[in-house]
C-alpha cells in the first residue's frame, strides 16, 4: 500500500548522541527510499552524495535543522475550509495546445458520519435487489413482466447502488483515513470494504443462477453473464488502489506546502506541472486540477506520482518513507 513499508521497524545503522532539541537519540536509519536521520520528531533524508558512513553528528543535526525549518504547510487552510465552492479556471498554452487548470476551492475535512451511513444504506438496498432477484429464481416472487428482463433490471440496480455506496465509503476514507496502528488486516478490510460488499451483492446470486435448472437456457446464460460482468465492474470501481493511512496523510499535509496537480480520472497527484521540466505524465492532459495536497487526497488522489517522487521529492526536502507513493515504487531521476 504505497509508502506503508516504512512502518516496519529496523535496527538503526548508527546511533549518535542525544539531540539538544528533542532530547532523543539521533539515529541513522535505512528507509525504503534511502538512508535518513531522525531525532524522534523530525526525519531528514540524506543527500545522495553523502556516504552514510561519513555522516557526523553535527551534519545530522544540520540536516534535521534544515528539515524542521521547512515546517508544516503554511497554506491558508482555514480559508480553504470556509471558502465557497467556487471553481477558478485558468488557461495556459503548452507547446502543442491549451491546457485548462481548475482550482476547485472545495472545503476540506468535516464529518464522515453522513458518508458512511449513506454508503451502508445503499449497500443494504443493493442487497435487497439481489434478494429480490433470488426470490424470482426460487419462484417465491412472480415478476409482473418477463423474468429475464426483471432479473437484468435488478442486477443493474444492484450494481449502481453498490458502486455509489463504495464511492461514498472511499470518500470518507480519504477525509479521515484509518491509522496504520490498527494493523494491516483491519486496514485492508476497511479500505477494500467496497470490493467485499461487491462480492456479497453478486456472488450468491451468480451461484444460484448457475445451479438453477428451472430457467430456460437462454435466460440462464444471459442473466449469468450480466451478473458476472456487473460483479467485475462493481469490484473494479469499488477498489481503492492506493489507500492512504492517517499517518501518511498527516505527513503529506506537513511536508507539502505547495500546490499539487491531478487529472480528472487519475488516482495520484503530481508535484510539478511546468511545461519544461514538469511531470511528463500530465503534459498531455487537456484539463488539470490544482490545489492543496489535502484537496487532492480528499478528491481520491491519495498517492504521489512515482515519477514526481523520484525527480522532485529530494529538492523539495520530502521524506518519502513517510508518504504514500504510487504503487510503492519510485521512478528514479537521471
Amino acid at each position: 500500500y504505497g509508502g506503508r513499508a516504512a512502518a516496519t521497524k529496523s535496527e538503526p545503522l548508527r546511533v549518535f548522541e542525544k539531540s539538544p532539541v528533542t532530547g532523543n537519540e539521533v539515529k541513522l536509519l535505512s528507509g525504503r527510499f534511502g538512508p535518513y536521520v531522525t531525532d524522534g520528531t523530525t526525519n531528514a533524508s540524506l543527500p545522495k552524495d553523502l556516504d552514510p558512513q561519513e555522516l557526523s553528528f553535527e551534519r545530522a543535526l544540520e540536516l534535521l535543522e534544515i528539515r524542521a525549518a521547512k515546517g508544516p504547510s503554511t497554506r491558508k487552510k482555514a480559508a480553504r475550509k470556509t471558502a465557497k465552492k467556487a471553481v477558478k479556471k485558468t488557461v495556459k498554452k503548452t507547446a502543442n495546445k491549451q491546457q485548462t487548470v481548475i482550482t476547485p476551492n472545495k472545503p476540506t475535512g468535516g464529518s464522515t458520519v453522513g458518508l458512511r451511513i449513506g454508503a451502508c444504506v445503499l449497500w443494504l438496498l443493493a442487497i435487497a435487489c439481489e434478494v429480490l432477484a433470488i426470490m424470482v429464481l426460487m419462484e417465491y416472487f412472480i415478476p409482473p413482466f418477463n423474468a429475464m428482463t426483471f432479473l437484468i433490471i435488478a442486477i443493474v440496480l444492484d450494481m449502481a447502488l453498490a458502486i455509489i455506496a463504495a464511492q461514498l465509503w472511499k470518500k470518507a476514507n480519504h477525509i479521515k483515513p484509518m491509522s496504520e496502528k490498527r494493523g494491516k488486516f483491519l486496514f485492508y478490510l476497511w479500505n477494500e470494504l467496497g470490493v467485499i460488499m461487491a462480492c456479497i451483492c453478486f456472488i450468491p446470486l451468480i451461484i444460484l443462477l448457475l445451479k438453477n435448472d428451472k430457467l430456460d437456457k437462454r435466460t440462464k446464460t444471459i442473466t449469468a453473464i450480466v451478473a458476472v460482468v456487473a460483479l467485475l465492474i462493481t469490484g473494479a470501481a469499488s477498489a481503492d488502489y492506493d489507500p492512504i493511512t492517517a499517518e501518511e496523510k498527516q505527513q503529506a499535509e506537513q511536508q507539502i506546502s505547495d500546490d499539487v496537480y491531478w487529472t480528472q480520472f487519475g488516482h495520484k497527484y503530481h508535484l510539478n506541472a511546468d511545461e519544461e521540466g514538469g511531470c511528463p505524465y500530465i503534459r498531455s492532459s487537456s484539463t488539470l486540477y490544482k490545489g492543496s495536497v489535502t484537496e487532492a487526497i480528499e478528491a481520491g488522489r491519495t498517492a504521489i506520482c512515482s515519477y514526481c517522487a523520484g525527480h522532485y521529492a529530494q529538492e523539495m526536502g520530502l521524506d518519502l518513507d513517510q508518504l504514500n507513493i504510487e504503487g510503492g515504487v519510485v521512478e528514479e531521476g537521471d
